[in-house]
């Protein structure tokens, strides 16, 4: 019989111990790392809660990333944004100012002070982060604004602004120096002032007159052109009867002169002198209410109008809104007085209504929504046929949500739009529609920049789209749609944040304009009316840099941000609760227990030290004493 011997090797006590052994290894490994196992397949059962919350750790640190950038950009924003208010400030301070005091130049000390600072918002508005203009909406690799000196100063191809404001001035003036207005003295014992061509843009235009003359007959405003006029009838007025007229001017304001019939001599300024020679001639009073009114009228069109056409001018220039007008057709069956506001679409008569007119069925389609004619009882977007020109002016005016509403005027209707390139409007009746004064289809808007129609200026009666031969200051992104969607930031799973920008918003528009055109008007140092054109523009800038209800304003555009920056602070919050909450489901997963660890390594050993007890026990066991 044979005995075989003990193989260790093989034995089932020494695959234990080697078994031992490496649980030994492994719990060593875990007591060094603090980790389970070195690789996935060890982790155990909860190791896919880890995986998937690594994954969420890792978006949460992009989105963190992602809140820092967006966060910088509207940081330097705020910046650029706090810069221009202090601008506006010190414009606005200045332009405020009573003195006229003007240099060898022509300006004043604010003028030139408004140059400068029209310069530094230049250089505010093409700020950058890395290399991403913060102005320039989508166009973010493009500079937003055009430097200062091609602006104002043009280029060798391209007129700058100085060259449209010179335009519109003279085109406003006309060659008489009267506004494009026109007097004459049809009788001797009568007055008449016309506008030069009706439908035209520039000049003076005609409201309204009042009179408390005695014995004076005053006919108008009415006609097209739009004309008045005043006829003594052969009697004198009274001593402080009263003449007053009107005027619109091309920004849109008012002014109005008063004439006062007075014997006193000499005779006080804004008079006119009573005939007092025996006998009495009132023909001779006529003649001095014609010429004081000549002078009142071209103090005037050289003080306010120069003002007021600066003005405008830089809205032809800066501003992307832009109108379509319809001019009064020659030869059109029109009614005795020329289309206002209150002509009806259609009627019973020519006298109170379009010719031709439009009919029930019929209808105007305003930037793809359109407008139908009822019988009566219109509702939402319907018009009854009786329905006044003003009522459609107001529909049209809802659909394009100008800014500035439609007129009319000496029966030429002026459709305004914030949006020039989306003007478009189109009539199953182009007939009625031509009657309007479009005889164009569809009607469109000029495209600014806009641009004296003609020359010699002084003549013009339109304008034109300038783009190919004007600078263009703005040079970002212009397309559909909010500034501030531009730029959209992913911040979370579900939130995502706008912060773009563009230097044509309303509110950055309408500052950078006023203070163009307060540094870039400059007049005669001694001309008769230079101290009257500075005090009626510092006027109208001072009013154009104060915050009217319903603007934009740029504290608006900072109110925008802010929101972003608190949608972007929530996130954060939510994602360092989630980032805590994500690591701990990590480590209960992966993490091992050094108390435990230890414990574990301790029975080991203990049974590894038994083990070797009962192999050295084996190792002496013989044959004799195993017998």
């Amino acid at each position: 019989m044979s005995i075989s011997s003990i193989n260790y090797s093989s034995s089932v006590l020494g695959s234990q111990i080697r078994n031992i052994n490496q649980q030994l290894t492994d719990l060593s490994t875990q007591l060094s790392t603090g980790k389970l196992s070195q690789n996935y397949s060890g982790m155990g059962t909860n190791e896919g809660f880890a995986i998937a919350g690594r994954a969420q750790l890792s978006n949460i640190a992009a989105y963190t990333d992602t809140i820092t950038n967006v966060n910088v950009n509207i940081n330097l924003a705020n910046t650029a944004l706090q810069a221009l208010t202090t601008i506006r400030n010190t414009v606005q301070t200045g332009s405020a100012n009573t003195a006229q005091d003007l240099n060898v130049n022509g300006q004043t000390v604010a003028q030139n002070t408004a140059a400068a600072q029209f310069g530094s918002m230049v250089g505010v508005l093409n700020t950058q982060s890395g290399n991403r203009y913060l102005f320039s909406g989508t166009a973010f690799n493009t500079q937003p604004v055009a430097d200062a000196g091609d602006i104002i100063n043009g280029t060798t191809t391209q007129a700058g602004f100085k060259t449209v404001m010179a335009e519109r001035q003279a085109a406003d003036l006309g060659a008489n120096g009267m506004g494009r207005l026109v007097q004459t003295q049809p009788t001797p014992s009568s007055v008449q002032v016309s506008e030069d061509v009706a439908g035209s843009p520039f000049g003076l235009k005609i409201k309204a007159v009042s009179s408390t003359l005695t014995g004076a007959t005053i006919t108008g405003p009415s006609g097209s052109p739009v004309s008045f006029s005043v006829d003594l009838n052969g009697t004198n007025p009274g001593n402080g009867d009263k003449l007053s007229i009107q005027f619109t001017l091309p920004d849109g304001t008012t002014e109005q002169i008063d004439l006062t019939a007075s014997t006193a001599t000499p005779t006080p300024l804004g008079s006119f002198a009573i005939d007092a020679s025996v006998p009495v001639n009132p023909n001779n009073t006529a003649a001095n209410l014609n010429t004081a009114l000549n002078t009142a009228i071209k103090k005037l069109a050289n003080t306010s109008l120069v003002a007021a056409s600066a003005v405008t001018a830089g809205d032809n220039f800066f501003n992307t809104d832009s109108s379509a007008i319809g001019a009064p057709k020659s030869n059109q069956a029109a009614p005795p007085a020329p289309i206002s506001g209150a002509t009806a679409l259609s009627g019973a008569s020519p006298s109170d209504s379009i010719s031709p007119g439009f009919v029930a069925g019929n209808t105007i389609t305003v930037n793809g929504t359109t407008l139908t004619f009822v019988a009566s009882g219109a509702t939402g977007n319907q018009l009854n046929v009786g329905d006044s020109i003003q009522t459609l002016l107001s529909k049209i005016d809802a659909i394009t949500g100008t800014s500035k509403p439609s007129t009319i005027h000496g029966g030429s209707i002026t459709i305004n739009t914030d949006d020039a390139a989306s003007l478009n409007i189109t009539s199953s009746n182009t007939g009625a529609l031509g009657s309007l004064g479009f005889s164009a289809t569809p009607v469109t808007a000029t495209q600014p920049p806009l641009r004296v129609g003609s020359s010699p200026a002084s003549s013009a009666t339109t304008l034109v789209n300038g783009t190919a031969n004007t600078v263009k200051w703005y040079q970002g992104n212009d397309g559909p749609g909010s500034a501030r969607s531009t730029a959209m930031a992913r911040v979370d799973d579900s939130v995502t944040v706008q912060y773009g920008a563009q230097a044509d918003e309303d509110a950055i528009r309408r500052q950078l304009q006023a203070i163009a055109v307060f540094g870039t008007f400059s007049t005669s140092p001694t001309g008769q009316y230079s101290g009257g054109q500075v005090s009626a523009l510092s006027l109208r800038v001072t009013q154009a840099l104060t915050q009217q209800p319903g603007q934009q304003r740029i504290e608006d555009i900072q109110t925008d941000f802010a929101m972003a920056q608190n949608t972007m602070k929530d996130a954060s919050t939510r994602q360092t609760q989630a980032k805590a909450q994500l690591q701990t489901i990590i480590d209960q997963a992966e993490s091992a227990s050094p108390d435990q660890v230890a414990s574990e390594i301790l029975s080991l050993q203990n049974a590894l030290q038994a083990s070797y007890q009962v192999t050295s026990n084996l190792a002496q066991l013989s044959l004799v004493k195993f017998l």
